[in-house]
């Protein structure tokens, strides 16, 4: 027999036996999720109740987990489920809590089973399954999940969700002119009129691990509480929070600040992955042509060739990342409903979706801004 055991804290777990199962994925490394926790960003109050589910070998080492929630509202997930929610209340049930497998607050793909062995895959997946019929749970769902992990969730039956992202894509460039090279001349113009107003009179810093001090943390607070006032009236983390991630892995971290003078007026955090940066959150206390395009996109894919890095993955929607070199990518989540009825009007619905978002995604992919010939 196979026992799988449900915790209410991933920090509580031992951080070398997580990550030995996380496989250098930023967002599902304990440093990541306990910081979440410690800082008060989920657990009580927030909405997000950590509820990891973990399977040990004999020894009690851990040799599969996945970092699941139990979630009372549909926030800071970025798979968008709130007509679900409207529907099922409508009918007399109760949507949550529901049992979210997913790194908090970040639409960025990567493994949400945590396998010493893919053998343990349905287990796990069969544990997540018989935890929401146990207690009442309406669904479980996981998003964001890495290609190469989407096969062992339709195996065990859980339906598949698509969405499009927008990711730059390093072709072996050694240069931010070689990627240019590839795009139409027009196109061309237009990043370099766009860099040049935005660096008009801003200096731009690079910093890493020890290099970025509280100050800076206290700068880029100001930033993110802009954003998030502005997008969605609160947002999700605390000023806690980026103490504890820039202490438990600052050298994951690449945090850009564009400074006039001596005063930083704007700043981009972004996550290093083994093959991959990540940008996650911007913000600025000016308005800038431009500078956000300069932070966000163009800095990002300096950095992502200085560091030898395979791709830029700039976050969730925003098709304006199309004309400065970010392609479509199809995202994919995965949902296992408890109600035979509402699961058969879900994946009706989901086939419907998919075959939109493949014509969406069609569309997009002719109209990169790369030469034809490229």
């Amino acid at each position: 027999m196979i026992e799988a055991r449900v915790g209410d804290s991933i920090g509580a777990l031992p951080a070398a036996e997580w990550d030995a199962l996380a496989g250098g994925n930023p967002f599902v490394s304990h440093a990541f999720l306990s910081a979440m926790e410690d800082s008060g960003s989920v657990g009580p109050g927030t909405g997000w109740s950590p509820a990891p589910i973990t399977i040990a070998d004999a020894a009690g080492r851990l040799i599969a987990a996945m970092p699941a929630y139990l979630k009372s509202h549909s926030q800071g997930e970025y798979v968008f489920d709130q007509s679900w929610a409207d529907a099922w209340h409508r009918a007399g049930g109760s949507y949550y809590p529901k049992l979210q497998i997913a790194a908090p607050f970040t639409p960025a793909s990567g493994p949400r089973l945590l396998l010493a062995d893919p053998a343990l895959a349905m287990p796990l997946l069969r544990a997540a399954e018989q935890l929401c019929e146990a207690n009442g749970i309406s669904s479980a769902h996981a998003t964001f999940i890495a290609p190469g992990q989407v096969p062992l969730f339709e195996a065990a039956g859980w339906m598949l969700r698509s969405d499009i992202q927008f990711h730059w894509e390093n072709r072996g460039y050694a240069s931010f002119d070689d990627f240019l090279a590839q795009l139409s001349s027009r196109k061309r113009k237009d990043i370099r009129k766009e860099r040049a107003a935005a660096q008009d009179g801003v200096e731009i810093r690079h910093l890493r691990g020890t290099e970025i001090t509280e100050a800076h943390w206290d700068a880029f607070w100001t930033f993110y509480q802009d954003t998030g006032s502005r997008k969605w009236g609160q947002p999700y983390l605390t000023r806690a929070a980026f103490s504890l991630l820039g202490e438990r892995m600052g050298d994951s971290i690449l945090l850009m600040l564009a400074y006039i003078g001596e005063l930083p007026v704007a700043g981009a955090l972004n996550f290093i992955g083994p093959d991959a940066l990540y940008g996650r959150y911007w913000g600025a206390v000016l308005d800038k042509p431009f500078l956000h395009f300069e932070l966000c996109y163009y800095q990002a894919i300096d950095a992502a060739i200085a560091l030898g890095l395979g791709r830029v993955e700039a976050g969730a929607q925003g098709g304006h990342k199309l004309a400065r070199g970010y392609e479509p990518v199809e995202t994919q989540s995965a949902h296992w409903i408890a109600h035979p009825g509402f699961r058969e009007a879900i994946a009706d619905f989901l086939e419907r979706e998919r075959a939109g978002v493949a014509a969406d995604r069609n569309y997009l992919e002719n109209r990169t801004p790369f030469r034809k010939t490229a």
